[in-house]
């Protein structure tokens, strides 16, 4: 039974360790990866994904810098912000928390992080070289479910070539880039969203069944082909203050072949990729 669950805690201490090696070599070159965090106002989940995302950086030996600024702030001191780091040859990866404020004009602030700083992936420059399989970096939370990916398979011997992948969840942060890098790796992608007509005459086909809608329990085992692969990619918090994630795990575990829990599925994986993206990025210094 315990096989068929996906423990991202588990892979994420696999790639630490590899990317300890990596860290290694590098400050045998007298170099410091260096990840510098901005959030601006106080939103309660991005406070908590940012302390993860620094315990990381303590836990692999990474310098991480976190800058936080007022709700107040306005989008030009933002990206004044951003540009003191673009041109510090000391940094490596510059990532803006999401959501800003509303009155901050989101797409003129990733358009500023330099794309090779841009560890999040979202600077419009890495999403069209994602698109030619040629990015500088990949986003995380779709480079996490890539990784989970590749590790499974190469368990079970086998491949994405030809491996038919839905995605219901068409954000610019999961879905999209995950699409491409899906296709790149040879796979066949149907992207979904939560209006599609039908989901389920899509989803009885996945062979990799991706869900990043933000319906806590949204999918049963009626969606899941017998065999799929599924990764889970929701969080949210039931009234009785449980953490579910969209697909209704109890119901479809029987129908899958292995299946992310959550939370501990996806979510270390995307710091996981964050931090590998971190640590590439100072190997091209």
């Amino acid at each position: 039974m315990q096989d068929k669950i996906i423990d991202g805690k588990v892979l994420q201490a696999e790639l630490f360790a590899e990317l300890r090696m990596r860290i290694h070599v590098l400050k045998q070159r007298g170099i410091i990866p260096s990840l510098v965090t901005i959030i601006v106002g106080d939103d309660a989940a991005s406070l908590v994904y940012i302390k993860n995302k620094q315990k990381s950086c303590e836990m692999l030996g990474l310098k991480g810098i976190e800058l936080s600024l007022p709700t107040e702030t306005t989008t030009g001191q933002l990206i004044e912000a951003i540009e003191k780091y673009n041109n510090d040859p000391s940094v490596h990866g510059i990532l803006v928390q999401l959501p800003l404020p509303p009155h901050i004009d989101e797409l003129q602030v990733l358009q500023a992080v330099n794309p090779k700083k841009d560890v999040d992936g979202f600077n419009p420059v890495n999403v069209g070289l994602l698109s030619i399989n040629a990015p500088y970096f990949t986003p995380a939370t779709p480079l996490g479910c890539m990784r989970i990916l590749e590790k499974v398979n190469q368990k079970a011997d086998i491949t994405l070539t030809g491996k038919h992948a839905v995605i219901i969840g068409s954000s610019n942060i999961v879905g999209k880039p995950l699409a491409m890098a899906l296709t790149n790796a040879g796979a066949t992608v149907t992207l979904c969203n939560i209006h599609t007509q039908d989901l389920r005459l899509h989803t009885r086909s996945a062979d990799i069944l991706v869900v990043a809608i933000g319906k806590p329990q949204f999918i049963d085992g009626t969606y899941v082909k017998e065999g799929a692969t599924i990764l889970d990619v929701g969080i949210n918090r039931l009234e009785d203050g449980k953490i579910v994630g969209d697909v209704d795990f109890e119901k479809a575990f029987s129908k899958c072949r292995c299946i992310t829990p959550v939370p501990g599925g996806v979510g270390p994986m995307t710091i996981a990729a964050l931090m590998e993206n971190t640590v590439k990025s100072a190997e091209s210094k």
